[in-house]
């Protein structure tokens, strides 16, 4: 009588060990997964910001301006960012490592024709940096509106300040060499603000 007891009492420790680990099991949160969509945008968000720091390294090395060192710099950490995500998620990254080299032939030609542009004059140069800002800005803009992931969505908002940031930054640049900007693909009301406003810390990305 005594065994049995024991072994009842045992079988049903083994039984509450099984119903608590299925319990624990059933509380972990599976990773959500990526539409076609939000892939594609992770992996032209990163050549897109390589762009940014390809041209704006260019630049730097042309005309010894900090503003062109200091924000390559930035946009290296932005890249960095989507990387980040895109290794959390899977996603491939197809950037390439060398210089000025870019898989979305769309960029590959936008590349060739800013660093023409640019090379022209400092003023051209400075031109080419806010429109590289604006352009990030309305994809940042589209990519947001695109998601329903909390970790992209929290990376593209802070994207977006980091460019809005480098945005004020080569207008102010251009008011000293003499030039306005006129906003190409974000809303006048929204360039408007962005240059009316102050500095913005991004937090960590």
């Amino acid at each position: 009588m005594k065994n049995l007891i024991t072994s009842g009492l045992l079988l049903f420790t083994l039984l509450s060990s099984v119903v608590g680990f299925t319990s624990c099991s059933n509380l972990d949160v599976e990773q959500p997964t990526l539409s076609d969509q939000e892939k594609a945008t992770l992996q032209f968000m990163r050549e897109e910001e390589k762009l940014a720091h390809d041209v704006y390294q260019y630049f730097y090395e042309k005309y010894r301006l900090n503003i062109f060192g200091n924000i390559a710099s930035s946009e290296q950490t932005h890249m960095d960012a989507v990387l980040a995500i895109m290794v959390k998620y899977g996603v491939a990254d197809v950037a390439s490592n060398q210089k000025g080299v870019f898989n979305n032939i769309t960029l590959q030609k936008l590349y060739n024709d800013l660093i023409a542009k640019g090379e022209i004059s400092l003023a051209n140069a400075l031109t080419v940096g806010a429109t590289i800002e604006d352009l990030d800005i309305k994809d940042l803009n589209d990519g947001i509106a695109a998601t329903t992931n909390v970790d992209i969505d929290n990376l593209y908002e802070k994207l977006k300040c980091g460019s809005k940031n480098h945005m004020r930054a080569f207008t102010s640049q251009l008011s000293v060499e003499g030039v306005s900007y006129l906003p190409q693909f974000i809303s006048k009301d929204q360039f408007s603000e962005i240059i009316n406003g102050a500095h913005q810390q991004c937090g960590r990305l």
